[in-house]
């Protein structure tokens, strides 16, 4: 998931968040969980706000290329292109005359675009996985922490 859409609505998140406090036995330990989750859907979402025009526009092309739509629609063009330059013409000259010269050159020119739009898109998301790398990473080393403490701690406790 991605940063780039917000796969939730806020009556979800807000569902969410009140499934996991009923779970919470501990109230101040719920506050710090509800504080956490309000934090990080703030983060998330001041990086949806940060993006910029370009990155915007890059992730639309990529998302759309991305669907089925995208596959019909060259269908179509291709089919239209080809129809067009071999069976209603046939007594007039073909503007794009087998073996399509012209069209490769679109497509080809379409694909160089493409590509470099999805390659912006999947740089973005690198950088925002790597975040979230690096948040685990935090988050990871505080849980050693804290477990180490209670492990000496217990060791220091008379036993029963």
């Amino acid at each position: 998931m991605i940063f780039t859409r917000n796969r939730f609505s806020d009556e979800h998140r807000k569902a969410l968040l009140k499934t996991q406090l009923e779970r919470c036995d501990n109230p101040d330990l719920c506050d710090i969980v509800e504080r956490n989750i309000g934090t990080i859907i703030q983060l998330r979402q001041h990086q949806e706000e940060a993006r910029g025009l370009q990155e915007r526009i890059a992730d639309k092309i990529t998302a759309f290329s991305g669907d089925m739509k995208f596959v019909y629609l060259h269908a179509i063009w291709f089919v239209v292109w080809v129809v067009l330059n071999t069976v209603i013409l046939p007594g007039k000259k073909a503007f794009d005359p087998f073996p399509f010269a012209f069209l490769t050159l679109v497509v080809s020119l379409e694909a160089i675009f493409l590509s470099t739009f999805v390659l912006l898109s999947q740089n973005r998301m690198q950088d925002v996985a790597d975040q979230r790398a690096d948040l685990d990473l935090q988050i990871n080393l505080l849980a050693e922490h804290e477990i180490t403490r209670m492990l000496v701690l217990m060791e220091r406790s008379p036993r029963n």
